[in-house]
This record gives C-alpha cells, sequence and structure tokens, in this order.
C-alpha cells in the first residue's frame, strides 16, 4: 500500500433508505495481474466481508473493490474495464483519486484528471478523518 486517500461519507445513488457509503482510494504496489487482482483477490475480500452480488448493481452491500486504474493500461474486457469507466462520472472515485495523484492524465482518454473534476460536484460528500487517520495508521502510510 503507497496510499490512502480521504475516505468520505456519500448518499448512495438513486437509492433512499439506505445506509451511507464510505469512498475512498488506495494506491497499492502489485506484480499480479489485473485479472487476478480482480478476481483473486478483490473479489475474495468482498467474499470473507459477506458481499453479495446482485443484478442490481446499486443494491446494499457491505464493501466494494474495484480497480480504477493499473498503471498506464487500457483494457476492455467484459468484466474488466480500466481505467474505470466511473472515475468520469462519480465525485466520489474522482476526488480521492486526484488526492493521490493530482495532476493525473488518463491513460485512455488523455484527458487531465483536473479537467474532470471540473465537470463533477462534491457537495455531498463529507470527509471523515478520524476513520481516514486510523486506515492510515493501521498500514503504516
Amino acid at each position: 500500500i503507497t496510499g490512502i486517500s480521504s475516505f468520505y461519507k456519500t448518499t448512495p445513488l438513486l437509492r433512499e433508505n439506505q445506509n451511507d457509503y464510505l469512498n475512498g482510494v488506495w494506491q497499492i504496489s502489485t506484480s499480479i495481474s489485473p485479472e487476478e487482482l480482480k478476481f483473486g483477490v478483490l473479489r475474495r475480500i468482498e467474499k470473507e466481508l459477506h458481499r453479495n452480488r446482485e443484478s442490481d448493481k446499486y443494491a446494499p452491500r457491505t464493501i466494494d473493490l474495484d480497480i480504477l486504474l493499473y498503471g498506464d493500461m487500457v483494457m476492455q474486457e467484459d468484466d474488466l474495464t480500466i481505467p474505470d469507466p466511473d472515475i468520469c462520472k462519480r465525485s466520489f472515485i474522482a476526488f480521492p483519486l486526484s488526492e493521490l495523484n493530482p495532476d493525473l492524465i488518463m491513460p485512455d482518454t488523455k484527458k487531465p484528471l483536473i479537467d474532470i473534476l471540473n465537470t463533477l460536484s462534491n457537495d455531498n460528500m463529507i470527509p471523515n478523518i478520524k476513520f481516514t487517520e486510523k486506515l492510515r495508521k493501521m498500514v503504516n502510510v
């Protein structure tokens, strides 16, 4: 683990009467492939934490782990797209990502992340400073 963004409390998309989420970004260095990372590591962690994958992608969940970027790789497979297209659509992804790499140029579009941020609002993102500090201490980042 080489970096941890701030974590933010956010309201669920397209849902009422559902608990808020905590969203943040971790930066890691790894030698395993993106496929092995997603299906061999991240999905196993989700399963261990009782994540039930449903057809409704907005359903409540205990945890949701995704690969946003993998170096400068661009990949489009049925079950894995890198960069994650939600970076350009979701404030709760783009803003934490910018904390870790403010000068990021998106590998697929060559567009600066700062340009994406200018199209998004972070008004519904409430920093959870205590949780962020606790995580950073746990992993010594």
